[in-house]
């Protein structure tokens, strides 16, 4: 029964759109009206900037970090956080408050990695950076960070560590399917400030 309540809580947690409060709340904008219309990071820093990306990104990381604490939180300690955290993944992709239509995974995943393997967090950082510095695409930028953490996960060999980040690393990779055409088209927007 708690254990049900956690993850429903988690999901809660991930449902909470960022971008879309940042948006209203700080600029009187709807953003999925503009830009790519996603909830995400990215599409925030392109439509609203800086202050605004850096703020949802920072939100949707943390949405991931407290949904992956909740099982410390309820003395479960026999419950991988993990587990629970990937519901807040789905609740970020798929958010109950903004009619299941939200972003695409990659910060929400990040925060559950945060808690569970903060070393791996911090590495996965540098890659990223390193990726938009090299592509300047940062959605090709966070696939290869996905397929990045898939290998450090093998070589840390938690079988549970390997499975969620197989899965959320494929998952936003099967969310970026629009990103990978415009790459190969040539019509992806790039960064210019790195």
């Amino acid at each position: 029964m708690i254990i049900a309540a956690i993850i429903i809580l988690a999901y809660l947690l991930g449902s909470i759109p960022s971008g879309l409060i940042v948006g209203k709340v700080g600029y009187g904008i709807d953003i999925r009206e503009h830009g790519s219309g996603n909830l995400g990071g990215t599409n925030t820093f392109r439509t609203l900037g800086v202050k605004a990306g850096l703020l949802v990104t920072s939100a949707d990381i943390l949405k991931g970090t407290l949904a992956a604490s909740l099982p410390f939180f309820f003395g479960l300690e026999n419950v991988h956080p993990l587990l629970i955290g990937i519901f807040a993944v789905i609740g970020h992709t798929y958010p109950l408050f903004a009619n299941f239509k939200g972003g695409k995974a990659v910060a929400t995943s990040g925060g559950i990695l945060l808690f569970s393997a903060p070393l791996m967090f911090i590495t996965m950082l540098a890659v990223f950076f390193l990726f938009l510095y090299l592509t300047k695409y940062v959605s090709l930028s966070s696939m290869l960070t996905g397929i990045y953490a898939i290998i450090f996960s093998i070589f840390i060999g938690d079988p549970v560590l390997i499975a969620v980040v197989s899965i959320l690393s494929l998952f936003v990779i099967y969310r970026h399917r629009a990103n990978i055409k415009r790459i190969r088209d040539k019509t992806e927007p790039k960064v210019k400030w790195i």
